[in-house]
């Protein structure tokens, strides 16, 4: 087999490049682990910045996510029973949209699907020649081995894939902050609580409020790393989420049978660069985020919006300008989410061994940020996501 580009993981950063790349008439295989049912079943981020909604857009794949995503102009704060809003929209004049990600996905392989692509459950894929000028593709399908040559390749196959170990180890410096507590997420089908999502900074750990839609519910509580999720049944997490969340919060819950339950650690990394050669790294294979700025997802976006605009210079011009400033372009917006998502876990997360120093000085951040427009908005510029 031949293709231009093989990319190599079906979640959302392959899936839109893949897209991205088609409306400019260039070709690209999408190779994907995975099974489709297993794909579109994972449970993930679910806020979108303005820009991720463009590009969806510009692929005509946000039909539903216009039909059916939230607006949402602004997120609450609650540090020790006192409350305030970040008036995003007011600040920023863009909203951000809760629509989940599983969802999206399920969108964009809708639409790959009419060219029979992602090519699903491809076993033991392996980079070949990727710093030459002719790098190829194995995998295996239904028990047969087959070859993929391409021009060049997109790595989008996450932190536990095989694009990113194709680059030299010497060649490669990684980044990462391990955060000493993970999030405890419920997925209930009850109505929000709130009808924006709710951040709260509680002496017992962070909690947050959200949802995926005016019917399902999506809650987090920070809880230590060595947690059992068979300690954590249904009552536990919903008696938690009203103290923490607050009375008003809980007055407005309505407590229901999880569909989904699980504890994610939380941890920063970046590993750069984000190209060797013709390979080409792409959303969580590069960075990965924790989930309090809600950059993880809207990253993926961004890079695929570069990327793909590097290579339809390449086909349509041969300049390699985009393609050689790729990683440097990409990087300079992850570390801004980096920097935020850091920024804005400190502020929230009781973290282990911090003294009363500690705490005073998030509630005189957090006082800060709730009286001071300048302030407020930093914060509302980077929650609703930086300009491409």
């Amino acid at each position: 087999m031949r293709t231009q580009v093989a990319i190599i993981g079906g979640g959302p950063a392959g899936l839109l490049l893949a897209q991205l790349l088609h409306i400019a008439g260039i070709d690209s295989v999408v190779l994907e682990q995975r099974s489709r049912a297993y794909v579109e079943a994972r449970i993930r981020a679910g806020v979108l910045e303005q820009g991720t909604v463009d590009l969806l857009d510009k692929v005509g794949a946000a039909t539903r996510l216009h039909a059916e995503g939230l607006l949402h102009d602004g997120v609450m704060l609650v540090a020790d029973g006192q409350s305030f809003r970040i008036d995003l929209h007011g600040l920023t004049g863009k909203p951000v949209t809760v629509y989940g990600q599983t969802e999206l996905t399920r969108d964009l392989n809708a639409i790959l699907a009419e060219r029979e692509q992602p090519v699903f459950e491809a076993q033991d894929v392996a980079l070949h020649d990727v710093a030459t000028d002719k790098p190829f593709v194995t995998y295996r399908k239904d028990g047969r081995d087959v070859r993929l040559d391409c021009d060049f390749i997109a790595g989008c196959d996450g932190a536990h894939g095989v694009s990113h170990t194709a680059i030299p180890k010497d060649l490669l410096k990684t980044y990462e902050r391990l955060y000493p507590f993970g999030w405890l997420g419920l997925m209930a089908d009850v109505p929000p609580c709130s009808p924006e999502l709710i951040y709260s900074n509680h002496p017992r750990g962070f909690a947050l409020a959200s949802m995926r839609s005016t019917q399902r519910s999506r809650y987090y509580v920070q809880v230590p790393l060595d947690e059992k999720i068979a300690d954590w049944p249904d009552e536990r997490v919903w008696d938690e989420l009203a103290l923490r969340l607050g009375p008003e919060a809980a007055a407005g819950m309505t407590r229901g049978p999880s569909l989904e339950k699980s504890i994610a650690p939380l941890r920063s990394y970046v590993a750069e660069p984000m190209r060797h050669g013709r390979l080409f790294l792409a959303g969580d294979a590069a960075h990965i985020v924790p989930p309090t700025g809600a950059k993880g997802l809207n990253l993926a976006a961004s890079d695929a919006h570069y990327l793909s605009g590097a290579l339809i210079d390449f086909y349509r011009t041969g300049t390699q300008k985009g393609l050689d400033g790729y990683s440097a372009q990409a990087l300079a917006r992850v570390w801004k989410a980096v920097r935020f998502s850091w920024w804005f876990t400190q502020l929230m997360h009781r973290f282990p061994g911090d003294d009363d120093f500690a705490h005073k000085v998030q509630m005189a951040e957090l006082d800060y940020l709730s009286r001071s427009p300048a302030a407020a908005t930093a914060m509302a510029e980077n929650y609703v996501g930086l300009p491409f």
